[in-house]
């Protein structure tokens, strides 16, 4: 394993502001169109969990001011600071996704541009704990890579750990877990290249 898969927590802990700030520069939600579809199938007022929500923006927010309760959950305490003071009305909490039991069942669970920075095994075992906070029906949306591999990226000049299974045994670890693909999308150039996966719980 990749010694910067270890070091993302630590990362984003140290770089938080930095991030943050960078993310509501771009003043663009190229997200809307798959939050819109993942939200289709949601109650109004449904409870969403967001994992590895970051400070709460943009994403968070936009749910939040469209009536959905947001539980966000991230592993960096900075991150989860910046979120409480964005979002005192929603709940963020300090968890690792690994590990997390929150005996809570969710109509929404997103792990948007988080989920893809564990490693092959983890991601593996995620597709359990996703199960573990469906309610019936619910929506499940996720970001990987294109195919099986591992990446590097940077934030701030360090090492950034990115890496993503192929398609077949995405679907194959839904399937498991009583998940159907409602949607996929690899490398969206509406969505500035991301794989995008959309599924509901049977």
């Amino acid at each position: 394993m990749h010694p910067a898969a270890e070091a993302i927590v630590d990362l984003y802990e140290r770089h938080a502001a930095t991030w943050v700030g960078a993310r509501l520069q771009e003043r663009e939600l190229y997200e809307r169109a798959w939050l819109d579809r993942f939200t289709e199938a949601i109650p109004a007022g449904g409870p969403v969990l967001d994992i590895g929500c970051g400070a709460g923006e943009p994403i968070a927010r936009y749910l939040s001011e469209r009536g959905y309760a947001v539980t966000g959950i991230d592993s960096s305490s900075a991150m989860v600071a910046m979120f409480e003071a964005r979002l005192p009305h929603q709940t963020a909490l300090v968890a690792d996704m690994r590990a997390l039991h929150l005996g809570q069942l969710f109509h929404g669970i997103l792990a948007w541009d988080s989920f893809f920075h564990l490693n092959h095994e983890d991601q593996r075992r995620m597709f359990a704990v996703f199960r573990a906070h469906a309610a019936p029906r619910a929506m499940l949306m996720f970001t990987s890579g294109p195919s099986h591999d591992e990446a590097i990226g940077s934030l701030e000049g360090e090492p950034l750990y990115h890496a993503s299974l192929d398609a077949a045994e995405y679907r194959q670890l839904l399937e498991q877990e009583g998940f159907a693909v409602v949607a996929n999308v690899a490398d969206d150039q509406t969505c500035r290249g991301r794989t995008v996966w959309l599924a509901q719980l049977r």
